[in-house]
């Protein structure tokens, strides 16, 4: 028997291609695609428009990706993170964060990772396989429902590295940009990775309006290459010449995510290091006190000493910030209610 294919994955281009193939017009596809990606539906009986037999050949064909919400904390600022369960059994994280310009939602890209950065709990049990990029639509689409209001934001940084699954995460950013799907602006979407270098040049010929973030946490080879094995393959200085020619190319600014970890990466010497690093690129850094994960040796910096790392990188002319904590209460490190739930703690 063929396996049901993700109909949620496909875009509207490629939905056309399928109905049509089916003997179907046109405009049908489009109105699948409001079902599934604005009116959000996951059944295939609730397309009340749709005649009778095409619904039965698509229940045959397709499935609609719908997780099962397997957890779900809520701490006291408003954060949401929940497990979801995929339709095969796996379970991925996904957390709604509130700010007063709206709600972002944090999304998962892969089930595990395997880019072994090791302050992450995601990448500690390796990748299991890419999510589709209708799973990735149905964590948004499951918040959205759940918290009852708009969600206006996302950020994919979640479990798995972006780049590490480009096609699916393309796909994905063309449906949930569509004015046919819930029409999130790709302005209001931010992606980050650990630094895949060929891939960073493969999006920057997309020229999208998105914001591209590099997790860098360390200035140096030496340093950075002893938090994240991905600096082998793509060195620091290899890194920062292709974000500076992304930039060139698609005219956008860069973020630099920097997980502050206590006498590893937060002395004076290294906010220098990486004000001397990225001179130049007018671009912000992003700094991120972790959250303690269990058979990680790092532990996170003290308020005092992020806030004097802040104020020497300002001094040398770079804009930083020090990302907000939110819903430190609720496992809020990537990945750690996943790992909990493979533990058996849930």
């Amino acid at each position: 028997m063929e396996q049901k294919r993700c109909i949620s994955s496909l875009t509207l281009a490629e939905l056309t291609a399928e109905l049509k193939a089916l003997g179907q017009p046109g405009f049908r596809a489009k109105q699948i695609f409001h079902w599934v990606h604005q009116k959000l539906v996951t059944e295939f009986s609730a397309m009340t428009d749709q005649p009778k037999t095409l619904l039965a050949k698509l229940e045959e064909t397709f499935y609609i990706a719908a997780p099962q919400i397997e957890r779900r904390q809520e701490a006291k600022d408003g954060t949401v993170k929940y497990l979801l369960r995929m339709a095969d059994g796996n379970c991925i994280e996904t957390v709604v964060m509130r700010y007063h310009y709206g709600n972002t939602v944090c999304v998962s890209t892969q089930v595990g990772c395997r880019m072994g950065c090791r302050f992450c709990a995601s990448t500690q049990a390796g990748r299991v396989r890419n999510l589709e990029a209708g799973e990735i639509c149905s964590e948004i689409y499951t918040a959205q429902k759940d918290i009852g209001e708009r969600i206006s934001h996302i950020v994919l940084m979640g479990i798995g590295e972006p780049l590490d699954n480009f096609d699916e995460v393309m796909r994905f950013l063309e449906n949930i940009t569509s004015p046919e799907g819930v029409n999130i602006g790709m302005r209001n979407i931010s992606l980050s990775t650990c630094g895949l270098v060929p891939k960073i040049d493969q999006l920057a010929e997309k020229k999208l309006q998105l914001t591209l973030s590099i997790s860098l946490h360390a200035p140096t080879n030496q340093i950075r290459s002893s938090m994240m094995p991905v600096n082998d393959a793509y060195p620091v200085e290899q890194l920062i010449q292709t974000v500076r020619r992304y930039q060139e190319t698609t005219g956008r600014r860069v973020s630099f995510e920097y997980s502050m970890v206590r006498g590893v990466n937060d002395s004076d010497i290294c906010a220098k290091q990486l004000a001397d690093l990225i001179r130049g690129m007018g671009a912000h850094v992003n700094l991120i006190p972790i959250n303690p994960v269990d058979g990680s040796p790092y532990s996170a910096t003290d308020a005092a000493n992020v806030r004097r790392f802040q104020q020497k990188l300002e001094s040398l002319g770079v804009n930083a910030t020090v990302r907000r904590r939110l819903g430190s209460e609720i496992s809020a490190a990537c990945g750690q209610l996943r790992r909990d739930e493979m533990n058996g703690k849930a």
